[in-house]
């Protein structure tokens, strides 16, 4: 019989499976502790617990395994680059960013991505597989190991669009906010889509009181589909009306990330069609000088032009921001460490 991967259970289903095996529930809030706040590697480090049980959980279980292959670390403001090992040689990034307000990780949740984003390095190596909810999870153990520093923010934005890969994110986010684990609070999480509309409809509902960040990039259908192709399944009043009733049923403020993108949507005129999109709704519009990823056709706008368009949303009432440029000096655009750990791999290959 296969081992059960462990690390994958909520503490519901912890507290079943020890049941099922005929152990006292308790052993449950013991083990999850353990596994999800200490963030063990073996049964053995689980000292509060029989040697007896441990033995049984090493027969029947395992403990998932997550490493790191490969660490960037900026010299100018600290920011860290993982390239973090999966149990089956597929490999992921995760990005740790020093703030005042503590640090954040940046998660990924896809091997690879579908979305096809033309600013975006992810999807350069295509998609392999969605990550299981303990594998989005074990990223913030995996780097809390590594640095001893604890994270207190999460953001999906790494790697994949994680409402393709709604129910392990939902597990995950879970998992990360659970008490006797992480203890993230939700509010402290952060999940980015690029705008699959009906999973935003299902997130509304799901009761976790995370922020949803939209990845828009454009003000109408034309320049977003030549950006995005989500856009030719879903128009941007689709996508806009689904945020609206997400704010609705939530209360929560949505925050619209737009990337600047040089001579394609940064003018005067998408700044003012920005606002008509978004006035009326509880919206924060946070700017992203794209990064500018190798072979990539797109170049990042200017500081005039970003620090223009920023003037004319706040001047009309959206609450608007220019994202901290961070990890500059490393590989900072999501996909670009893994996809040279790909090539390094085909060279290797062909040796």
């Amino acid at each position: 019989m296969d081992k059960i991967n462990i690390c994958d259970l909520d503490f519901i289903e912890l507290e079943r499976y020890i049941e099922s095996i005929e152990e006292k529930k308790f052993h449950a809030t013991q083990i999850y502790k353990w596994l999800h706040r200490v963030g063990v590697t073996t049964f053995d480090e689980m000292t509060d617990i029989s040697k007896s049980l441990r033995q049984k959980l090493s027969d029947n279980t395992f403990i998932m395994k997550m490493e790191v292959l490969q660490c960037q670390k900026s010299k100018k403001d600290g920011t860290m680059k993982f390239l973090i090992g999966l149990d089956d040689n597929c490999a992921i990034e995760s990005v740790l960013m020093r703030y005042n307000h503590g640090n954040t990780l940046c998660v990924s949740t896809q091997v690879g991505c579908k979305m096809g984003c033309k600013f975006c390095a992810s999807t350069k190596e295509g998609f392999e597989r969605s990550l299981r909810a303990c594998e989005i999870e074990g990223q913030i153990i995996t780097v809390q190991r590594y640095t001893g520093e604890k994270i207190s923010n999460v953001v999906y934005m790494g790697i994949g669009e994680p409402l393709d890969n709604y129910d392990n994110v939902v597990k995950s986010i879970r998992l990360i906010n659970y008490p006797l684990g992480l203890n993230i609070g939700a509010r402290h999480i952060s999940v980015s889509t690029c705008g699959l509309v009906p999973n935003i409809y299902r997130l509304a509902k799901e009761n976790i009181q995370c922020t949803l960040s939209i990845s828009l990039h454009a003000t109408t259908d034309e320049k977003r589909k030549e950006i995005m192709p989500i856009a030719n399944r879903y128009s941007i009043k689709e996508l806009l009306d689904a945020c609206k009733e997400y704010i609705k049923i939530t209360g929560r403020r949505i925050s619209f990330e737009y990337a600047l993108i040089y001579g394609k949507n940064d003018s005067y005129e998408d700044a003012m069609a920005l606002v008509k999109l978004l006035r009326g709704m509880i919206a924060h519009v946070n700017l992203i000088p794209v990064n500018e990823i190798k072979n990539g056709a797109y170049k990042k706008a200017t500081e005039k032009s970003i620090e223009k368009f920023m003037n004319t949303l706040n001047s009309c009432g959206i609450v608007t921001t220019v994202r901290r440029e961070l990890g500059s000096d490393i590989d900072a655009a999501c996909g670009q460490l893994r996809k040279k750990y790909i090539d390094k791999n085909k060279s290797l290959d062909n040796v």
